[in-house]
């Protein structure tokens, strides 16, 4: 036991059937094979402050570690807009000066024009933040063009409270760690910072190998679950 430390962490309520319908549904999708014409991709976005030194660190050097002055100067914010596929590694990063529907919808459309032309449906496993909306592809396209794209794909939304069910989290981990973790001022070097480790992350083709199902969470998040669920437990003991 540890009382003197604490973790932020987002609760779901008890009986949430909005969050059950949306986690099941993403973890059915989860347990679907390969297939390339209905690619799974998972889609994110974070932010990275930009902030310079207002003194030169000082290196490590023997029996001392690496010191950086806690002061630092700021320089705005940027967007990091995250697609992975999971089944295949691969990952793609893009890094701009705001995130809107405007900023979705252009992630949407190099999916579909550039990465995926062939694809039969794209599956996008997303959040529900407000800018995640479908419908802003008539804000940007005629109605027949707009139409068009949205046949192409195929919407999943993760619960609300419930965004670790969203696989671009681990990779976007994976980045923050490896690449993220430091000052960076100018927006061009976060840029060309983000693009040599999307670079060496597509080379390493490392797989996310999900184990968590549906049965685990009927289990593990059993409280979640309506009462309904035990009715049905009881039909089942009875017969």
């Amino acid at each position: 036991m540890k009382p003197h430390l604490s973790d932020y962490w987002s609760i779901p309520a008890e009986n949430d059937a909005d969050f059950v319908y949306h986690m099941e549904d993403v973890l059915d999708l989860y347990h679907e094979p390969y297939d390339e014409t209905r690619p799974v991709i998972c889609f994110d976005e974070s932010s990275k402050a930009l902030r310079g030194h207002e003194s030169d660190p000082l290196p490590a050097r023997p029996g001392a570690v690496a010191r950086v002055d806690h002061r630092y100067e700021r320089n705005g914010k940027q967007r990091i807009h995250f697609a992975t596929e999971p089944l295949t590694g691969w990952v793609n990063v893009e890094v701009t000066e705001r995130r809107r529907t405007t900023e979705f919808v252009d992630r949407m459309v190099e999916l579909a024009d550039d990465h995926y032309p062939d694809a039969d449906c794209i599956r996008v496993v997303v959040d529900q933040l407000n800018t995640h909306n479908p419908a802003g592809f008539y804000q940007f396209f005629p109605p027949d063009e707009a139409q068009a794209y949205l046949d192409r794909f195929e919407f999943h939304y993760t619960p609300k409270k419930g965004s670790w069910l969203n696989m671009a989290e681990i990779e976007l981990g994976v980045l923050k760690r490896q690449c993220l973790d430091r000052r960076i001022y100018h927006a061009a070097t976060l840029r060309s910072e983000v693009a040599a480790w999307q670079d060496h992350r597509n080379a390493a083709d490392r797989l996310i190998d999900w184990q968590f199902t549906i049965d685990d969470a009927r289990i593990k998040l059993r409280r979640l679950y309506p009462v309904e669920i035990e009715v049905e437990e009881d039909r089942q003991v009875q017969g």
